[in-house]
């Protein structure tokens, strides 16, 4: 019985519909992302169309149905349905599914009770198998070999799109078969923004470069950021990094299977409000990574989930100064009983370029 199965039968479900493509891939081993799957205790069945019927074939081992316009994805339900005996209870992925899909199913579905599942289908990828560790430890591994080469790239004049276009073709080069999310390059003032979109500003002598990046390998997501310094840093700059460097190395020290999300941001988050930067560090410590980049559970203020061996975590806190600059630093780990596996070997002591 798979973990999916094992989760109607604890519900007291009939079956399950998973439309999230990043569940679809993880349950059956299909990569293709267009589709749905059906599964119930004696039923396994991957719903796609025909351009990708003959890849589901050859990467999963359910049933698979092809449909078009005269043997449509609700129409399949309905006959997977009508072979199931008991309450017809069905669960769905409530946070996910569009209301106008939703309509759709309820509509060709003789369905007594739909039971939405809210993240307890996501919870079944929260701990990694040593497969899965090893692809995402791979895709770290890319983003490391990219910022090495990258430093020989950074240099007064280069614009930030050129820094995001060279850090994704060397991933790309060392493997990477697509990027783990849009990347983000901040430099100067606009550091101070986490989430800045690269642009055209140029490079400057003095800036902050913050770099924020990752791959994908084998489906599986990286994230790293590193902030360097083009020149000489400044007495603030360097009293910023390190303060944030403090937090980091503290918050990595802190992580370990049965400490609380909680826990773990607080270490963190006290070195910055001890400092004086409290106010500057607005978003949480950390996010769990897997086929998706932003995953549960996270290392936050709020987020009171134990943490357990095998899960993946990243620990990034940052200072963000507005009409200064900001600094973040962030590695991707592996917890275990006894702590952690830092996936990233990149250094992280301040780079003065």
């Amino acid at each position: 019985m798979s973990k999916a199965q094992e989760l109607i039968k604890n519900e007291g479900l009939v079956g399950m519909i998973i439309t999230d493509p990043y569940n679809m891939r993880h349950i059956s081993g299909f990569r293709g992302g267009e589709g749905a799957l059906y599964i119930s205790a004696t039923r396994q069945v991957l719903i796609t169309d025909s351009r990708y019927t003959e890849q589901a074939e050859k990467e999963s081992d359910f049933t698979i149905v092809q449909e078009h316009r005269g043997h449509t994805r609700e129409q399949i339900f309905a006959e997977c349905l009508a072979k199931e005996e008991g309450t017809l209870a069905i669960g769905y992925e409530d946070q996910s599914l569009l209301c106008c899909q939703f309509d759709k199913m309820a509509k060709a579905m003789p369905v007594k009770d739909w039971v939405p599942m809210g993240g307890k289908v996501d919870a079944l990828r929260r701990i990694k198998t040593a497969e899965e560790i090893e692809y995402l430890a791979q895709a770290e591994h890319i983003g490391d070999v990219a910022f090495s080469k990258i430093l020989d790239f950074l240099r007064p004049g280069v614009s930030e799109l050129e820094v995001a276009a060279e850090l994704e073709y060397q991933m790309k080069k060392a493997g990477a078969e697509d990027l783990g999310f849009n990347t983000i390059i901040a430099s100067g003032l606009n550091s101070s923004m986490p989430h800045a979109i690269p642009g055209k500003k140029k490079l400057e002598a003095g800036d902050f470069v913050t770099m924020d990046f990752g791959c994908k390998y084998e489906g599986y997501c990286s994230d790293m950021t590193r902030t360097v310094v083009l020149g000489k840093a400044n007495d603030k700059q360097k009293e910023i990094y390190n303060v944030v460097l403090e937090a980091q190395l503290a918050g990595l020290a802190a992580v370990k299977a049965g400490k609380t999300g909680k826990e773990v941001d607080k270490v963190a988050r006290d070195i910055i409000t001890k400092a004086g930067y409290g106010e500057y560090f607005g978003h949480s410590l950390g996010h769990s990574v897997g086929l998706f980049i932003h995953e549960k559970p996270g290392l936050a203020p709020s987020d009171e989930t134990v943490l357990q061996a095998g899960m993946i975590e990243t620990v990034e806190p940052g200072i963000y100064v507005p009409g200064f600059g900001g600094v973040r630093i962030e590695d991707m780990v592996l917890v275990t009983e006894e702590g952690c596996r830092n996936l990233a070997s990149s250094p992280k002591e301040l780079i003065e370029l």
